[in-house]
């Protein structure tokens, strides 16, 4: 009889094994991808290979970026969101993908931002940049307002995609400052600033990783900063608000999510790893020499912001009447 339990329990815990392997082996045990839904070379980017060269030193595993563009994003985030919720599949999202594009794109969005995902950290804080070609007769944002007000439909400015806080920076200029302006999007920040140094657009409001070097190498002038305060990359520049569009202010979140249901345990491990990540020195002195500044918040905290950022956008998105293009 005796015998006959012991074997049964054997059974049932061998049962319980097969049935929940995760419990198994601790996470991680394979490659994981953190997917980047816009295209290399801009600043989401450099943000999440930061993350993913350190990720993979504490986990011990391999951590890639994986880049799925289009769509202002919503083909990546798309992707992530229907990928199973085991901790190695990730995207790198945004105000854009979690923020703007939840009014602009209303029921054509392809995934809900809030129940789809789980987040698991708010990474960083970016701050863009009001760039013109040497070429645009404007050295302040008067001086482009009153050319542009001369010249309707003259001035062109790019953004990494619509919906980007590239984007409604740019609709929000046009809706406050009255200057007739052409949006062109593009697939990421750094195919719009090659057409600006080639002079294919006249500006961009960029983030400021990418126009940094041109800044400093005097290829591009900078007019302004689109939040409410000053960037320490650009202590000397002021703001766009500053210079008379009162009220401007404009800036983007990047963090790591994963898609619904993933246990909660691997979404506190990763959490908890990129907190260490940021808190680093050397992590918050590289990004905030090219723009950003690093968050600490746990994820329960990054979900509050998230949702929270989503209300201010919609505002923003009203207020600039930006429409899909």
């Amino acid at each position: 009889m005796l015998n006959r339990t012991i074997l049964r329990l054997g059974a049932c815990l061998l049962a319980m094994t097969l049935a929940f392997p995760a419990f198994a082996q601790p996470y991680p045990q394979k490659l994981i991808r953190i997917v980047n839904p816009f295209a290399a070379g801009g600043s989401l980017d450099t943000l999440a290979r930061i993350v993913a060269s350190h990720l993979a030193a504490n986990l011990g595993q391999q951590v890639i970026v994986e880049n799925r563009t289009g769509a202002g994003g919503n083909i990546g985030t798309t992707y992530v969101a229907k990928s199973a919720p085991d901790g190695y599949t990730l995207v790198m999202g945004s105000s854009a993908t979690h923020g703007i594009n939840v009014t602009l794109y209303g029921a054509k969005l392809p995934f809900d931002a809030v129940k789809d995902f789980e987040p698991v950290a708010v990474a960083a804080i970016q701050k863009n940049v009001l760039v013109v070609s040497p070429s645009v007769p404007a050295k302040s944002v008067q001086e482009l307002i009153a050319y542009g007000k001369a010249n309707p439909k003259k001035l062109t400015f790019g953004s990494a995609g619509t919906g980007t806080s590239q984007h409604l920076s740019g609709e929000l200029f046009r809706a406050l400052s009255g200057v007739d302006m052409v949006h062109v999007p593009y697939k990421g920040s750094a195919l719009a600033m090659t057409d600006l140094l080639s002079g294919q657009v006249s500006m961009l409001f960029v983030d400021i990783p990418t126009a940094l070097q041109h800044i400093r190498s005097g290829k591009l002038l900078p007019l302004g900063v689109t939040s409410a305060e000053r960037a320490p990359a650009l202590p000397d520049l002021p703001t766009i608000a500053e210079q008379g569009l009162a009220g401007f202010d404009v800036r983007a979140w990047y963090g790591v999510l994963a898609p619904a249901r993933t246990p909660v345990e691997i979404v506190d491990r990763l959490n908890a790893e990129i907190m260490k990540i940021l808190a680093q020195p050397e992590v918050k002195e590289r990004l905030a020499a090219i723009g950003m500044e690093a968050m600490a918040i746990t994820a329960e905290q990054s979900g509050v912001f998230m949702r929270n950022d989503i209300a201010r956008w919609a505002k923003i998105v009203k207020d600039a009447g930006a429409q899909l293009e």
